[in-house]
């Protein structure tokens, strides 16, 4: 992509409104724009990391057994007043009506409305474990909504559903979303802890936070280190292996770990003074087991194999991508900007002519440009007619993992500049070995 042709709207001041890092990096760098309190745009730099992660999430939730559909924000009153949860939600629900005066909603949450489909199709226990998730919008009316999208009012969630005979099942299917989490948030450049977290408006009585540790966090959080040194299970993983996923479980939930509504801290003090960590942290999913909570009063039932009816026991899996990218951000960037892990940034490479009309850089650029590209990486070529300092501090904004420097000295000399975000270390190297060596590593 030439950054002449993109719609990049960067801010050279910070936003005033602006009270976290990540909320003042994604108005700056132009991911963003706040539509009202609380509602964003996703403007395109920012469209393409959440992208990004949302593919992650869905790779992780597919390769778990989830199965995805797509259910609409707008949901009908009736059923939540089935489940009893209608007058119960309070405020932050968002309740509308339609044309013929039939109470509506703007959902905050889709327990009902998955209950709903399970229950006109699934019939026998033999069509049982079954996972349903998806990603859509969601509408909660914050008092005060702040941080920008990490606290924000309409923001997008992945829900996952799960649907089992007994306990017994509930419970492996719960730990299957336990391990696809770690590895969900590892492969986003995220070290995140599991707690014990209480289960709020959602019911249930099993429930872990996923918390990454950060200054900027909402709440404080309480954990023994050694859950920092601790291996995030591999893509080998076996998820039908009962057992073996239990217990990778049980040693992810064997040290002190606890949200600041769960922390005990007679427990908390019997742990190694070194070992102990308070800290703020900022939550990036929450799993929950709640039993028949919803399948008893909506009569969400399948056949046994002792034939009788049995309410099916169900799970709730949430990740939010839209608190996820600031989450990414809270915890990677300097004072320069963004540095994203690559496997979010949105675009693998800044390619910079510092010096856009000289014949020779022009040149250069334009053939790295198509080299690069043809070999599948993904480049934002700035060859906007700027000076030189502005495209850097944006390079160095935006945050992409590798800059391809073309500047005049260096072509003179038949070389390109590779300089590393994240470190900083540049190198000087041939035109055809950079070509060589930005293939070879990320294409």
């Amino acid at each position: 992509m030439r950054l002449s042709r993109y719609f990049l709207p960067i801010l050279k001041e910070n936003p005033k409104e602006a009270e976290i890092i990540s909320h003042r990096l994604m108005l700056r760098a132009g991911m963003i724009r706040q539509q009202a309190a609380g509602i964003y745009s996703w403007l395109p730099l920012g469209k393409r990391v959440l992208e990004k992660v949302n593919a992650i999430v869905r790779d992780e939730q597919n390769r778990a057994g989830a199965i995805e559909i797509l259910m609409p924000t707008i949901q009908s009153a009736e059923l939540w007043q089935e489940s009893g949860r209608y007058d119960d939600y309070g405020r932050e629900m968002l309740r509308i009506a339609d044309r013929q005066d039939r109470p509506m909603l703007y959902g905050p949450t889709n327990e009902e409305m998955v209950t709903d489909i399970f229950r006109a199709y699934v019939r026998s226990y033999k069509d049982l474990p079954l996972n349903l998730y998806h990603i859509q919008l969601k509408f909660r009316d914050e008092i005060r909504p702040r941080f920008g999208t990490m606290r924000s009012r309409e923001f997008l969630m992945k829900d996952a559903y799960s649907f089992d005979l007994d306990q017994d099942g509930a419970r492996h299917s719960y730990n299957k979303m336990f391990i696809a989490y770690l590895r969900t948030f590892s492969r986003l450049g995220l070290q995140a802890v599991p707690m014990r977290a209480d289960t709020g408006p959602i019911g249930g009585d099993l429930s872990h936070e996923f918390i990454i540790l950060a200054e900027t966090g909402e709440s404080e959080v309480f954990c023994d280190r050694g859950y920092l040194d601790y291996a995030v299970p591999g893509g080998e993983t076996d998820f039908d292996d009962v057992e073996a996923l239990q217990a990778l479980v049980n040693q992810w939930t064997s040290l002190y770990a606890a949200t600041s509504e769960m922390h005990d801290a007679e427990a908390f003090g019997q742990i190694d003074e070194a070992a102990r960590l308070s800290a703020r942290g900022i939550e990036v999913g929450h799993i929950f087991y709640f039993g028949t909570k919803y399948s008893d009063p909506m009569k969400a039932t399948v056949m046994g194999p002792d034939g009788k009816e049995h309410a099916v026991h169900m799970g709730s899996y949430g990740i939010g991508p839209t608190r996820l990218v600031p989450a990414i951000i809270e915890a990677s960037h300097d004072e320069d900007g963004i540095i994203w892990p690559a496997s979010v940034a949105p675009f693998d490479l800044s390619l910079i002519n510092m010096k856009v009309g000289d014949g020779a850089c022009d040149a250069a650029a334009e053939k790295l440009y198509a080299a690069l590209t043809a070999a599948g990486i993904d480049v934002l070529y700035d060859d906007r007619n700027e000076r030189a300092g502005a495209k850097f501090a944006t390079a160095d904004l935006i945050g992409l993992p590798q800059q391809l420097i073309v500047g005049p000295r260096s072509v003179g000399a038949g070389e390109v500049e590779l300089k590393e975000r994240r470190s900083g270390n540049r190198e000087t190297l041939p035109l055809e070995a950079a070509i060589n060596r930005l293939t070879a590593g990320m294409g």
